[in-house]
């Protein structure tokens, strides 16, 4: 199959988003495509898939002029997309996601639960993976939940697939199995779009690029014929001499520490943080890293424990008792938990300091607007005005937002979980600069990330988790990528 995206435009209202795109994808190839968040890379493919309508341009399939009413006769055609926010129905099953709208019927039209379980088995299959198709899908993992997503893709007919941060919470045994299925694809004829900001799956494993920025396309050409350096500068428009900016806080006292913290999938987790301080934690997916920080914050019970402040023990039973101690937390999953999507930018920064705003009984609407105007214009969110839906902003800045928030509440102490996960290049680094920022005020912050590159290259120290236990806490100047998998694979 080939597929000839021309001249393509596309206008929300006033908003140009998309201008003169052309883009070409064929079968057996993978191509990458590049951009800042907001550059136009999902709206493009959202076009190719029916989701929205082109203003203008016109796309061609093996020679024929095509247009497709909605995602799902994409799908049928054989153009699937895996979305980097995942499209799933958190209170039914693994089949029932896997299923939805494609339900296999006997010819009594009675649903065929073997076939559908086969079919299921057989797509994990070649995903390398085993997860109970029984399962409520809301209580697996991010990185689990990905999988399914992208299981759906092997239940039709495939031709192209589209990935859009496909391993942004997978982790690396997971991923590594997914480049394996992504080579098979490849050399059975299907033509992959692969969306990423991870430089090194880039020149791992695509065979060109394609640069957006601002609605055009800057440049494409073959992976072979470029390098990370060229490839940022065309994204951002500039030179970043340095992916992590130096880091100059002063390391204090110790403000923030916990001692034997026990919940359903951790046991026994002590460790400090000083002023000034950033600690890491690292580890595989399910090793406990998020569910520790998830009961610190008052959202999932512990057992038991004790959480201190500046020396002080603190009760904390809920996210509300977490924010009057100061305990700001940015979520793994910002779509269903870091973020009300139909609120404006300016009501999701406000909420869990709204309190601050009220003046004798009356909510102080003015010294609210230039606060959240205040915090959107140092963190660069990219957005008509303070009242735009937050669902409408592509993913790199809803992150921001969510950052923006807990800033707002100027915490004394920061918890990030996963804070660039499907961040562009240069968001990150602006993400990574806001980070230290905050250190040098003196805010000890405990950072989530499964990306090696990242937590040793803006920690101080990394604790290292395996099977709910911390497995080990390592000084940066000690850390390496191998020594971390060490400690988060052996017992």
């Amino acid at each position: 199959m080939k597929i000839e995206m021309q001249n393509i435009s596309k206008s929300f209202g006033s908003n140009k988003v998309l201008e003169g795109i052309d883009l070409l994808i064929k079968s057996g190839e993978v191509h990458a495509l590049m951009g800042e968040n907001g550059a136009g890379k999902s709206t493009l493919m959202n076009i190719l898939t029916g989701l929205f309508p082109a203003s203008g341009g016109e796309i061609v399939i093996d020679g024929k002029q095509k247009r497709f009413s909605n995602p799902q006769a994409a799908e049928v055609f054989g153009i699937s997309f895996i979305h980097q926010e995942m499209n799933t129905w958190p209170d039914l099953t693994v089949l029932e996601n896997l299923f939805l709208g494609r339900e296999i019927k006997n010819k009594f039209g009675i649903l065929d639960n073997k076939a559908m379980r086969k079919k299921a088995a057989y797509a994990f299959e070649q995903l390398g993976v085993t997860i109970d198709l029984d399962a409520v899908i809301g209580k697996l993992s991010v990185g689990q939940q990905q999988m399914v997503e992208i299981a759906k893709s092997f239940l039709s007919d495939l031709k192209i697939l589209i990935m859009d941060e496909p391993t942004a919470a997978l982790t690396e045994r997971e991923t590594e199995r997914l480049f394996k299925v992504i080579e098979g694809l490849k050399a059975s004829g299907v033509g992959i779009v692969y969306i990423s900001h991870r430089m090194e799956e880039i020149f791992k494993i695509t065979d060109c690029v394609t640069v957006m920025r601002d609605g055009l396309v800057i440049d494409t050409k073959k992976t072979s014929e470029t390098n990370v350096d060229e490839l940022v500068r065309k994204m951002v428009g500039r030179e970043i001499s340095d992916y992590y900016p130096e880091k100059t806080a002063q390391i204090g006292d110790v403000v923030f520490e916990v001692e034997n913290l026990s919940g359903e999938r951790f046991k026994d987790v002590s460790f400090q943080v000083k002023s000034g301080e950033i600690l890491a934690f690292a580890g595989l997916m399910g090793a406990g890293r998020t569910e520790v920080m998830r009961a610190i914050f008052g959202i999932d019970k512990l057992q038991s424990g004790v959480i201190k402040i500046n020396g002080q023990v603190k009760s904390i039973n809920s996210p509300a008792d977490a924010i009057h101690q100061g305990i700001g937390f940015l979520t793994e999953n910002r779509k269903e938990e870091g973020l009300v999507l139909d609120f404006s930018i300016r009501e999701n920064i406000t909420l869990p300091s709204n309190y601050d705003f009220v003046k004798r009984g009356i909510f102080d609407e003015k010294t609210s607007l230039e606060f959240v105007e205040r915090l959107s214009e140092r963190l660069k969110v990219k957005a008509t005005d303070v009242n735009q839906t937050v669902g409408s902003l592509s993913g790199g800045n809803q992150q921001k937002v969510v950052l923006a928030k807990w800033i707002g509440i100027a915490p004394k102490v920061l918890i990030l979980d996963e804070p660039t996960r499907g961040v562009d290049v240069g968001a990150k680094r602006e993400i990574y600069q806001l980070i230290n920022e905050l250190a040098e005020r003196g805010v000890p912050i405990i950072m989530v990330s499964s990306d090696l590159p990242e937590v040793l290259g803006v920690s101080d120290r990394i604790a290292v988790m395996h099977e709910g236990k911390i497995a080990g806490i390592l000084d940066k100047s000690e850390a390496s990528q191998e020594k971390i998998m060490q400690l988060a694979t052996v017992n």
